[in-house]
């Protein structure tokens, strides 16, 4: 947590400022692959930075050290059942390009959902749809929603950012409502590479609270 003036101080201004001076959390490995998860939550006077990662964060010179803690993931904490959850997401979907002949292209282009139906059934879908891992194995995303609690979707966000040579928005929504596990690995999995797109820019992070009953 740090306060929200130290962000203008620094000139930080958009999600692509918080892309670059997150990455000084890892020092030792500035050109290694972007490994890690984060979330930034606005506040009154202060700003909340999240940073899940296998690697452990170290302070960057422009955090105060009292504002910068760490705190171990024990293995323990992924064997409850039931989990409530807050996400901030960047839910699309990927659309075929056409050419001048009328075939599809190889790439695509992703819209933002914005529709509530169109968002919870994205959310359902994450948890419930098949991939491969990195060694080819069908996997899930491990979790379905509880049918017994209702989901809760805020409005979506548009978040522009600017980088050299580009512009650009990402629609980030929040989801809060009660998960159920349905494959323990698959879900440790989800949790540690994130869900959806723009993960780099704050988007897929699980915040996490076990329920016992």
């Amino acid at each position: 947590t740090i306060p929200a003036r130290l962000a203008q101080i620094e000139k930080i201004r958009d999600s692509y400022d918080w892309h670059k001076r997150l990455w000084e959390c890892f020092p030792h490995n500035p050109d290694s692959k972007r490994d890690f998860l984060t979330r930034i939550d606005y506040q009154e006077n202060h700003i909340i930075l999240w940073i899940a990662s296998v690697r452990q964060p170290l302070c960057p010179s422009w955090c105060p050290p009292e504002c910068f803690k760490v705190k171990e993931i024990a293995r323990s904490f992924f064997e409850h059942k039931r989990y409530a959850f807050d996400l901030v997401a960047n839910p699309t979907k990927k659309l075929p390009v056409y050419g001048p002949d009328g075939k599809s292209l190889r790439q695509s282009k992703r819209i933002a959902l914005v529709k509530k139906e169109d968002l919870q059934a994205w959310l359902e879908r994450k948890g419930q749809e098949r991939c491969l891992d990195a060694q080819g194995n069908a996997v899930t995303g491990g979790f379905c929603l509880s049918p017994h609690h209702p989901l809760e979707i805020s409005p979506v966000v548009e978040e522009y950012f600017r980088k050299p040579g580009h512009k650009g928005v990402h629609g980030g929504v929040r989801f809060r409502g009660i998960l159920e596990v349905t494959d323990s690995q698959s879900f440790i999995d989800t949790y540690t590479h994130g869900l959806g797109s723009a993960k780099s820019f704050g988007f897929g992070l699980f915040l996490l609270a076990p329920l016992t009953n």
